[in-house]
């Protein structure tokens, strides 16, 4: 019918402008890979990290979480609470971010892990200070993703929060959070469309 036919052209058109296959974290040749999750405030990076870190488990990989979030209090413990959950290595050692970014890196290598990811503090993308501070990391960690963070009830502002993050550090996919909301999940479309990131 005409319905199912409209029905069928907007489908194959989502399926187009999300990406035909399903994108992975990368795997560097040589291991530790380390993801960086970064993003706004509230955003939900700890819990996101958390989950990252026990699917990884799941497909064999051994991860190791740090929490380079120093900002917001009881971020740390936080993660600690969500790695214990789910069977994961926890590390944090130093006062400073960027050092605590490297140290986890290092004990990943130490402890032979085959994947970090660090949380970063959340941060507003006007706050010239803190994205500063996130450019340090990046080149303190090298990582072989920088995964954007983005609450998927922010909607059409996640593509303005996308924008200035990418000009920023080298993004390389975008995680949605809090779809289990209301959200309908408009901001996945034009944040790919925008930015030509993959949603993982």
């Amino acid at each position: 019918s005409p319905a199912q036919q409209v029905i069928k052209i907007v489908h194959e058109e989502l399926a187009t402008t999300l990406g035909a296959t399903n994108a992975k974290l990368r795997s560097p040749s040589r291991p530790p890979a380390v993801v960086l999750l970064v993003g706004l405030q509230g955003s939900g990076k700890t819990t996101a990290a958390a989950k990252l870190a026990k699917q990884q488990a799941g497909i064999g990989r051994t991860p190791l979480l740090v929490a380079a979030d120093l900002q917001r209090p009881a971020a740390v413990e936080q993660l600690r609470v969500l790695g214990e959950r789910a069977g994961v290595a926890v590390a944090s050692t130093g006062t400073d971010p960027v050092e605590v970014a490297h140290a986890g890196v290092k004990e990943a290598e130490r402890l032979g892990s085959s994947v970090v990811i660090v949380d970063t503090a959340g941060r507003l993308q006007i706050d010239e200070d803190l994205m500063a501070e996130l450019a340090r990391v990046v080149d303190a960690t090298h990582p072989s993703d920088v995964l954007l963070t983005v609450d998927a009830m922010t909607g059409q502002e996640a593509v303005a929060v996308a924008g200035e993050f990418a000009s920023r550090v080298p993004l390389t996919g975008v995680v949605l959070t809090k779809l289990d909301g209301d959200a309908r999940g408009g901001a996945a479309l034009s944040v790919k469309g925008v930015t030509g990131l993959p949603i993982l």
